[in-house]
């Protein structure tokens, strides 16, 4: 799935053990606990693949006690000692009342009082009893009987605390992963969406493998009604069973008096009715309004993650992986698409038709299927025996070819790079007009966003780039998620980091037009920003709830699984990466794996004597969030190299230890260029060395940025490097120049580096003519230029603002309006006039105010690279901002529609910047999929950022209602609406109304990232802000 489009059901942790909280509770009176039966129900016995986990500290509860019969001459000894015991566990026995259990009552008066010494022997032999019982109770393993500890603790695991259903009963299952003793083995499965009445009702039949004995089937469903039940064992007759419902865990059970053996076969079918959803996943309605003002209604689908369960009833974990037999019964005014192609289509009772689809040939996890009903229109073509096609609204086929054809040439490309064909009959790509995510990979039915697939007779190149990087990622992911998928979501960047970094290097080999190359290195230098930040993650890390599998949807997973792939490629013998992958796609197809199985096929591979044991170096890459700084030191013809982690926190005491296996590459001023001037030095400890002759000038590091770390030369060698920038400017390639500028930025965020450094390097900058220096360059700047503004540091942000047109101005008078075909020089136009009329040159706001005039009287187009910054001069002209809205509404390509909603997003109107945020989350007039990207926008302008912080607070749970916690779309609205905020008050904020969220998203790792951006703004702003004011 591509969620980074500039691109609900109930939420709960897993329930903890109730005898673990009894511990932090008000203390239980443990004796009644013992006494009372009814305390402990019995539960069934557990399957082999659940495991339970008991703290020493529960034994005290739920051991000894109670747990066996006695004899009577041993009674009057063990009450004795149970007194004891009781004092010892309870806090206050003080405060017991006298008519406690457990108060000895005084002896009838008629019998003789003991004598001291007979009082002073008991007492004793009580202390000893209940020394050697406290002694028992604490050894570890031990299972205590009236024989002692006499076996390991290994047989008798502790009774799990089962929690209720719905209904009362007890639900037979308390872990949010499935147990194993069952395997789906093929899904029958029919649905009749009705359109009208927003619901729709299905019948499911799981053919299902018993694996081991086991008394109960546990499976997803979110809110799903159940009508019938009906279970077969092997040639049985069906009978009905009863469903019982875990809301928390959205799970389901069916329980049985005997257990079903290993081996056996059996079949659940289970009919239920539900209303469509009302997020962006599961199986959802949506409408668009057609040339003729008519409203259109359609239902699509979303599973991925955690969805399916949703629509049907089902093992919704990647590893549970099944067949399918996909049934739907429709009105004859619409058409109905899945993952395989129609098989037939039959007339039924009610003037309806049945569209059946072929059973999938492959086996499929449940996050894979997918369905759609609506009224779509397709262009198609064969490739490589594959029927290809593009769906889109009717009025929009005009503008599906560019996607057809990339897709053919894609699909060729991936079958002979992967020397595995495509293994299914059909491709669909599917542009659906709303739809949250950028596009999902279902196996044979892709969905997009419109924005993500369609482009126009007239768009730019870097319209076309955009759609051209998702089909190529989302065809990467029939291969790298759909044929071998993950086995749980831990290593979720099996998946997207792959189709990640294989839609770069495809589109260089198949597209090289698109200048993708250039994108590919902005994205590793954002990537490693979110990296530093200690809230990060390790690419593989675990997940347990429903939360944090949303929150795995990220860069880290994303970018930065892409970016280690680049690094392990650039640093293998050749050919010794793609044979790898094509040994592990074809090793594991059809099934599921884990990061080490990468590596291992990687390093299997053999094509040099350079053979490199690729799980040996890249298990730290994966194992451990951040990555490293190295730090470079040269003493005669000696090159020291040290690593550390490069962490950007502002807890001085957060240190770590951690150490990375670094293919650090270098390059020197007598060869600097060509791919064969590179030399590779393996940093495996924390410091290394090797030899370089004491004539050499200059040292850069991390060739072309290839590798994900960090350089730091110190004041030697960056002012060596700096000399030769401002003497010859070609010295280094455009992406070192550029990953010199990203990289003492950085350096300077972690304070190693003064900001009078930082600026004497781009002292150089005038004579920069290239597209990802220069970009580099303006971004860093004007997010410092942001934040003195809104810090109102007005005179700084002034003077920060004559800096930026000092060494850019002559570039940015040097852009041309006109149509322009190279993709690099549009984006670096883009860039620079977007940066000059936002810094209010008369130059740049007057011509975008000309060309607005032209576009909206209908006399001339405006390039599609300059059309936001000309919206965006125009909507800060209230009589133009109503033009532009009225445009927007009366749109129907897409990529137009966007870029007019970012100008509406940049006024400085307070009262409209009130409205554009209020109909985002409306949805009637703007649809709710662009809300995060309007948030995004106006926290950009000075007038907006509060206003967007108010409206968070203020909204935040109509905003959970519509995006999940932890979604991708949740993410993006926390940090866009804190990333401009620099001041303690302003933390302080922040931190008090996430907190007081409590399940409603106080523990989003965005949260935390969130927080730890405002303290590290706080941090830089203290620290430079002397610096600024002497030196700029």
């Amino acid at each position: 799935m591509d969620p980074f489009d500039s691109h609900s059901a109930e939420r709960a942790n897993l329930p903890r053990n109730m005898i673990e909280n009894s511990m932090f509770e008000e203390e239980p009176d443990v004796v009644d606990l013992a006494k009372d039966s009814a305390a402990f129900p019995t539960f069934p016995a557990l399957d082999p693949d659940e495991v339970v986990f008991e703290p020493r500290t529960s034994r005290l509860l739920v051991r000894g006690l109670g747990e066996n019969d006695m004899d009577e001459d041993e009674e009057d000894c063990e009450s004795s000692a149970r007194l004891l015991g009781m004092s010892f566990m309870n806090r206050s026995s003080s405060n017991r009342p006298n008519s406690s259990l457990y108060t000895r009552q005084a002896p009838p008066r008629s019998c003789s009082r003991p004598s001291a010494r007979t009082m002073v022997v008991c007492v004793l032999f009580l202390v000893i009893v209940a020394s050697m019982t406290m002694v028992l109770y604490f050894l570890p393993g031990c299972t205590f009987t009236k024989a002692g500890c006499r076996r390991p603790n290994k047989t008798t695991p502790q009774e799990t605390v089962y929690p209720n259903a719905t209904n009362g009963e007890l639900f037979p299952w308390a872990q949010f992963r499935l147990p194993h003793s069952i395997r789906p083995l093929s899904y029958n499965l029919t649905l009749f969406p009705d359109l009208d009445n927003m619901n729709f009702t299905g019948r499911t039949v799981i053919n299902m493998s018993v694996l081991h004995n086991t008394k109960r089937i546990i499976l997803h469903s979110d809110n799903l009604h159940f009508t019938k039940a009906t279970f077969k064992l092997g040639d049985g007759e069906a009978s009905d069973v009863t469903i019982l419902e875990y809301k928390p865990n959205q799970q389901i059970a069916v329980k049985f008096s005997a257990e079903l053996k290993a081996g056996q076969y059996c079949v659940l079918t289970l009919d239920y009715i539900a209303n469509f959803s009302h997020t962006y996943g599961g199986f959802y309605n949506s409408s668009y309004t057609e040339k003729d003002g008519n409203k259109s209604v359609l239902a699509a689908t979303q599973f991925e993650p955690l969805s399916a369960r949703k629509a049907f009833p089902c093992f919704d974990e990647p590893a549970f992986k099944a067949t399918f037999l996909i049934t739907i019964n429709r009105k004859p005014n619409y058409m109905t698409l899945s993952n395989m192609p129609l098989a037939k289509s039959t007339n039924i009772s009610g003037g309806l038709i049945q569209d059946e689809f072929e059973k999938t040939t492959v086996n499929m996890s449940t996050y894979l299927v997918a369905f759609i009903i609506a009224n779509f229109t397709p262009i198609s073509k064969n490739v490589s025996n594959t029927q290809v096609s593009v769906y889109s609204v009717p009025e929009k086929k005009e503008h599906t070819d560019y996607a057809l054809n990339t897709t053919a040439k894609l699909l060729e490309f991936y079958n002979n790079f992967f020397e595995i064909e495509y293994p299914l009959k059909k491709l669909d790509l599917v542009a659906i007009p709303d739809f949250l995510a950028g596009a999902m990979e279902n196996w044979g039915l892709i969905t997009f966003r419109e924005t993500s697939l369609l482009v126009g007779k007239q768009s730019s190149p870097l319209e076309k780039q955009v759609v051209a990087s998702v089909i190529a990622h989302e065809l990467a992911h029939q291969w790298f998620g759909n044929l071998v998928t993950m086995s749980w979501w831990n290593d979720l960047w099996l998946n997207e980091g792959f189709a990640t970094y294989m839609q770069y290097m495809s589109l260089q080999a198949v597209l090289p037009q698109l200048d993708i190359g250039n994108l590919f290195l902005a994205m590793r230098f954002r990537v490693m920003d979110r990296d530093a930040l200690n809230s990060s993650h390790a690419v593989s890390t675990e997940v347990n709830t429903v939360e944090q599998v949303e929150e795995m949807f990220d860069a880290v997973s994303y970018e930065k699984g892409a970016s280690i792939l680049l690094m392990l490629n650039a640093s293998l013998p050749d050919q010794q990466f793609r044979k790898g992958i094509i040994q592990y796609l074809k090793q594991f197809s059809g099934s599921n794996t884990d990061t080490d199985d990468l590596w291992n096929s990687l390093t299997q591979v053999e094509v040099s004597t350079q053979h490199q044991n690729v799980s040996e170096m890249m298990s730290s890459w994966t194992s451990q969030k951040g990555f490293p700084l190295v730090t470079v030191s040269r003493k005669g013809d000696q090159v020291t190299l040290t690593q550390e982690h490069f962490l950007l926190t502002s807890d001085n005491a957060n240190h770590t230890s951690s150490l990375w296996n670094i293919p650090v590459t270098y390059i020197n001023n007598s060869c600097s260029l060509a791919p064969e001037c590179k030399q590779v030095f393996n940093l495996k400890t924390k410091t290394g060395t090797f030899k370089l002759p004491e004539s050499v000038k200059w040292l850069k590091l991390n060739y072309r940025n290839t590798g994900f770390y960090i350089v730091h030369y110190g004041n030697e060698g960056w002012a060596a490097l700096q000399d030769a920038l401002s003497n010859n400017v070609s010295v280094l390639t455009h992406e070192d120049r550029a990953s010199l500028i990203h990289n003492i930025f950085a350096l300077s965020r972690l304070g190693r580096v003064s900001f009078y450094q930082v600026l004497t390097l781009l002292n150089y900058m005038s004579k920069e003519t290239e597209t990802t220096p220069v970009m580099e360059a303006l971004l860093q700047l004007n997010n410092i230029y942001r934040l003195l503004d809104k810090r109102q540091e007005h005179r700084l942000a002034t003077r920060m603002k004559s800096y930026i047109l000092q060494n850019f101005g002559s570039l940015m008078d040097s852009q041309t309006w006109g149509e322009e075909e190279s993709v690099s020089k549009q984006e670096l136009r883009a860039a620079l006039l977007e940066m000059a009329c936002s810094l209010n040159q008369p130059n740049c706001t007057q011509q975008a105010k000309d060309l607005f005039k032209q576009y909206s009287n209908g006399t001339s187009r405006i390039p599609g690279d300059l059309q936001r910054v000309v919206f965006t001069v125009a909507a800060q002209s209230d009589e133009d901002w109503e033009t532009l809205l009225y445009m927007y509404a009366h749109a129907t390509y897409d990529a137009d529609k966007r870029k007019m909603l970012q100008g509406l997003a940049s006024t400085q109107n307070t009262r409209k910047l009130v409205w554009i945020l209020k109909a985002g989350l409306n949805g009637e007039i703007i649809q709710t999929q662009e809300l995060p990207l309007v948030i995004n926008t106006v926290v950009k302008g000075f007038a907006g950022y509060l206003f967007v912080w108010d409206f968070v607070q203020e909204n935040w749970d109509r905003l959970i209602e519509k995006f999940p916690v932890g979604s991708y779309a949740i993410q993006s609205i926390v940090k866009s609406a804190t990333s401009q905020f620099s001041t303690q008050a302003h933390l302080d904020q922040v931190q008090g109304f996430f907190s007081g969220l409590k399940e409603r998203g106080s523990q989003m790792r965005s949260v935390q990232e969130a927080l730890e951006t405002i303290r590290l703004n706080l941090r830089w702003m203290d620290q430079n802000l002397p610096t600024l004011r002497k030196r700029l």
